[in-house]
């Protein structure tokens, strides 16, 4: 097969032409986001002509990316930062007399929806950290005006649990341990009593998500007893019964019956996704839609009478493509591709891939090659994921297609302390920033080569976060391993990144020291840890780029290293954007960073660019 065309960065990287689709409770109007003039914003509809919408918001700057609309059948709720400073701000529009507010506090606050249902249309359930910048304390916001109403002071929880009928219902405190203590509201008298611990190590994989319509206990994920995280409901007396669970893999996700708040379906995240139905009706229409979908299925039940549902699609070789779906008839109509631009080009697809680390542990990853080229000692770049505490998955992922459409070989690695896997899995990275986690990546490399897949002297590293450190970390602790590094956000020094972190974070800090590192009693081996430390070893080519605005990883830890790089004359590159924030939110922008780093990559890697 002849060398596939490049395809434009302006398609894999430019704004999504129409995404993010939402029916109304009335099942009237479609909403999505789309660009107005460059810029992301919501557009609005009638249901059976997504052609005929029109937008309703009219942002500037990051735009609008985040909405929901209003129970009482007339509102559009959505919210926005400014250039992505992550103070979240809601923002109400009454569909019908196009009249717009803001609703919640401006400057240093943040905002986050926490419930809306059917059952309160004219009340959404916020969280505002105004009183106390670590701490969200429970306001309801009428949808017809108003400010909003404070319900309840946080005494100290990183969640709240609330009911359907928006009334408290518990809530979490992180321990010292880095474990949790759940608590439940006594409902006659007001207070909150213990219900049960979280170790640690279960910490990550336990959460009390839903409270049945008819009162009968509670529905959580959780990990106690076992390794992986399960479905179980909470009984009233405490005992725990398992619903769905999987040996080797955690439960993901559940969809609820939108009517009784039961659950209907888990998903376990293994290479693929697999649904386990627990309600009949429920596994009839998956089986109808499963039967016309060849992507990885997401669906939303938005509509109150059940009978239209949302379903994403998403191949790992095509645009998503969102789907109606009439549970009456069957019929499952299309409604629109994300990027329809990309159909006119030929695509990779992600292959699942296991191998052994060095230590014996099992370690699963995703591998993208260039379409029609030989599997034979070609250019590769290790693309890490971002958290660490999360995990790469199958499905259309456009750096990977660009990557490998510029002829190298796409290796994303899930190594331990990626989330999915069990407990076990997730532990096994505790404290090994830089050491086991980083020896997996090399070890994916090598596993590779082995193959005969990836050439060993043309391997790059790259990441945005987490992934951003482990960039930099390939780099300064196995000078040789790799020959340049790209580096997004990441940290640099993990005791200024410890010491910066957002006020809202700060109640979880003991999780953050206990799978990082302590710097009151661990300083010196998070200083080891931290790229920066080794600046002296690094000799490969490095780019850094970072927003100004980032409250999650401060500009600091791009200037300390490039700082550190230019002292010593390491060749690299360096972008500053002053309108963004922990990541790249303005095409203009993804368009700059894009078009530096595939430069970088094909004069370090000898892979392809576009002019």
């Amino acid at each position: 097969m002849p060398e596939q065309p490049l395809i434009p960065r302006a398609v894999l990287f430019g704004n999504p032409d129409r995404t993010a689709p939402v029916i109304s409770p009335d099942g009237t109007r479609l909403g999505f986001v789309a660009p107005v003039d460059g810029v992301l914003n919501v557009w609005v509809g009638p249901v059976a002509d997504p052609a005929a919408a029109r937008p309703v918001t009219h942002a500037r700057g990051h735009g609008v990316r985040s909405f929901l609309f209003g129970q009482d059948d007339r509102t559009l709720v959505y919210l926005q930062d400014s250039d992505g400073d992550e103070n979240w701000r809601i923002h109400t529009l009454d569909l019908v007399t196009g009249t717009s507010a803001l609703r919640t506090p401006a400057g240093r606050v943040s905002a986050v929806v926490l419930r809306h249902n059917r059952w309160h249309p004219g009340t959404v359930l916020v969280g505002l950290n105004q009183r106390d910048p670590t701490l969200h304390d429970l306001y309801e916001l009428p949808l017809a005006g108003g400010p909003p109403v404070l319900v309840a002071t946080n005494p100290g929880f990183t969640s709240w649990l609330v009911d359907t009928d928006l009334v408290v219902r518990g809530g979490v405190a992180v321990r010292p341990d880095a474990g949790s203590t759940v608590l439940r509201r006594n409902l006659a008298t007001g207070g909150f009593e213990h219900w049960f611990d979280v170790e640690p190590d279960d910490a990550a994989g336990t959460e009390v998500f839903a409270f049945p319509r008819d009162g009968d206990g509670a529905y959580a994920l959780s990990s106690i007893g076992s390794d992986t995280t399960r479905l179980v409901h909470l009984r009233p007396d405490g005992t725990a019964q398992v619903l769905a669970a999987d040996e080797g893999y955690d439960v993901v996700h559940v969809l609820l019956d939108p009517d009784t708040q039961h659950p209907q379906a888990a998903i376990v995240q293994r290479d693929r996704d697999t649904w386990l139905p627990m309600d009949p009706a429920f596994a009839h229409q998956l089986a109808l839609i499963q039967g016309r979908c060849r992507g990885e299925i997401g669906i939303s039940r938005t509509e109150r009478t059940g009978r239209l549902w949302l379903v994403t699609e998403a191949p790992s070789d095509a645009s998503v493509r969102f789907h109606l779906h009439d549970t009456v008839t069957g019929q499952l109509r299309a409604l629109f591709a994300h990027r329809p631009a990309l159909s006119g080009h030929v695509l990779a697809p992600m292959e699942p891939f296991t191998f052994v680390a060095r230590d014996g542990l099992p370690v699963h990853g995703y591998v993208t090659l260039p379409v029609g080229a030989p599997r034979e000692r070609l250019p590769a770049v290790v693309m890490v994921h971002g958290g660490p505490w999360a995990r790469d998955g199958w499905g259309l992922n456009l750096e990977a297609q660009w990557l490998a459409n510029r002829g190298y070989v796409c290796i994303q690695v899930n190594f331990r302390g990626s989330t999915g896997y069990g407990k076990a899995f997730l532990s096994a990275g505790d404290k090994q920033w830089g050491r086991g986690m980083q020896d997996d990546l090399a070890d994916a490399v090598d596993h590779l080569v082995a193959l005969g897949w990836v050439d060993a002297g043309r391997v790059g590293i790259y990441g945005a976060s987490y992934g951003g450190y482990a960039a930099l970390a390939g780099v300064a602790f196995t000078p040789g391993r790799y020959r340049c590094a790209v580096d997004l956000v990441g940290p640099s020094n993990l005791l200024t990144l410890l010491g910066s972190v957002p006020a809202y974070w700060r109640p979880q800090l003991a999780f953050m020291h206990a799978k990082v590192g302590d710097p009151d009693r661990e300083a010196a081996m998070l200083w080891e840890r931290s790229p920066l430390s080794a600046a002296d070893r690094i000799t490969a080519p490095v780019l850094v780029a970072h927003g100004a605005n980032d409250p999650r990883v401060r500009q600091e830890e791009s200037e300390q290293i490039v700082a550190a790089l230019r002292a010593r004359g390491v060749p690299h590159e360096y972008l500053l954007f002053p309108d963004e924030g922990h990541g790249l939110a303005r095409p203009e922008n993804r368009e700059v960073f894009y078009a530096r780093a595939e430069a970088f990559l094909a004069r370090h890697l000898g892979g392809r660019a576009q002019p």
